[in-house]
């Protein structure tokens, strides 16, 4: 029986192929183009087509470089093409064009003509390859002759030289004027791999010396990160399973070293799906925590790392917005990691720049602010409060912020603010805000 890709798709592609692995990438791509999430859409692909590991990796992978690429793609199919092309020849254009590009260390998976053949012979599977096929061999070969000219008059639009819409550069270059072309130069690589021990089960220099005896190159960058040359699978990191380590990045790692929980404390992580900062709080006391998220399946996975870990919180599936959850009894420290556009981890989430819209910053600082002034009044006398964001945008970080401290007339306590992500040894992490406030007494 033939793999059924989509509705009406069905192909004799054969699974380990370049050709099924573009063609599931591209389905993805254009779901992304109708609003869905990337992850979203490549489980789609990934369960219509019973693609084994291998071909789901290669279909991810091409799908994150296409969303890294996308500005520049339309760019050059807008040159190549006498028309627009229909939705999933765009998206395979926008798949196999990146594969035809050297990486930024000048290597190549594949050879150009490789690509060539293998995007031409995936629009067999599409309903119209009469069609289809002509347009990408067409596209694809011009591209070939010519990439050198093509590129060039793409680069002359800011949207193709960046691989951001139009507002998204502008609203980094006004709020970071100085450091606005690393931010987004830095957000179209992919991010590193960055690991945070358990000290409950052992120290980074014992596991600096465990990754060094299996071979893996590391550095630690941290008290508890650990942070590997080269990115490997997830259940191939020594000691994973076991629970010695947890992947997490540098900068998400401060928030349970800013929170300074000590042991016995009442803690509450709203929003804390999937569990990275729960559990690292966990590691470093013996606290008593609540990690609240209003999706019950989100909280499962929370579930599994603390049960990955060794470590115990109480669960619960409600609405950071409302009381009807808490039972009265007051927290010293709140971890408020609230919703925001996450602009701030584009380079983990490259689909992002292309589903959010300029105004929607002020509507999920609305949101934020209804959430933080709830919580608020949770905490204890002298108890603290974390606020945390992933955005890059001034209105859900700062901004909020400083209005949330005169609201409730908190005292500000030091932290680091806006940490941008622009690369190199010291700020090769992600672009998240920390804004610390303790309630007086």
């Amino acid at each position: 029986m033939k793999p059924v890709l989509q509705t009406g798709f069905q192909t004799d592609l054969r699974p380990d192929s370049l050709s099924f692995s573009l063609l599931g990438a591209a389905l993805a791509v254009a779901q992304v183009r109708t609003g869905m999430a990337l992850p979203q859409a490549l489980a789609g692909v990934f369960a219509s087509t019973s693609a084994l590991p291998q071909a789901r990796g290669a279909m991810q992978d091409i799908a994150y470089r296409a969303m890294r690429s996308l500005g520049q793609s339309d760019a050059l199919i807008a040159l190549m093409a006498p028309k627009a092309p229909e939705p999933l020849v765009s998206a395979l254009l926008a798949c196999a064009l990146p594969l035809m590009q050297p990486d930024a260390d000048g290597s190549s998976a594949y050879e150009q003509f490789t690509v060539v053949d293998q995007a031409v012979t995936a629009t067999y599977a599409h309903p119209d390859s009469e069609r289809a096929k002509p347009m990408v061999n067409a596209v694809l070969r011009r591209f070939q002759r010519e990439n050198k000219e093509l590129l060039a008059a793409a680069a002359l639009q800011p949207v193709a030289k960046w691989n951001y819409p139009q507002w998204w550069i502008d609203a980094v270059r006004a709020a970071y004027p100085d450091q606005w072309q690393a931010v987004l130069i830095t957000g179209n690589q992919p991010p590193p791999l960055t690991l945070r021990v358990n000290l409950r089960r052992t120290s980074v220099a014992e596991y600096l010396t465990t990754l060094e005896a299996a071979g893996i190159a590391a550095a630690r960058i941290g008290p508890q990160a650990v942070r590997l040359a080269k990115p490997v699978g997830v259940h191939l990191i020594p000691g994973f399973d076991d629970g010695l380590v947890s992947v997490q990045d540098a900068a998400a790692q401060l928030a349970a070293q800013l929170l300074d929980v000590q042991d016995g404390m009442k803690v509450l992580d709203a929003c804390a799906a999937p569990g990275g900062k729960t559990c690292n709080i966990l590691e470093l006391a013996a606290a008593d925590v609540t990690a609240l998220d209003a999706d019950a399946k989100r909280l499962q996975r929370v579930q599994e790392n603390l049960d990955r870990l060794g470590l115990q919180a109480a669960l619960k599936a409600a609405d950071a917005q409302q009381t009807d959850w808490w039972d009265g009894e007051a927290y010293d420290r709140i971890l408020a990691d609230v919703p925001c556009t996450a602009s701030g981890i584009v380079r983990r989430h490259p689909d992002i720049r292309w589903l959010r819209r300029k105004g929607d910053a002020l509507q999920l600082a609305t949101l934020s602010a209804k959430i933080l002034d709830n919580l608020w009044q949770m905490l204890a006398p002298n108890g603290k409060l974390l606020f945390v964001t992933c955005s890059l945008w001034p209105q859900e970080s700062e901004a909020q912020a400083a209005a949330f401290a005169v609201r409730h007339g908190a005292t500000r306590l030091q932290a680091p603010g806006q940490l941008l992500p622009t690369g190199g040894a010291e700020q090769d992490h992600d672009g998240l805000f920390y804004a610390l406030f303790q309630k007086n007494a």
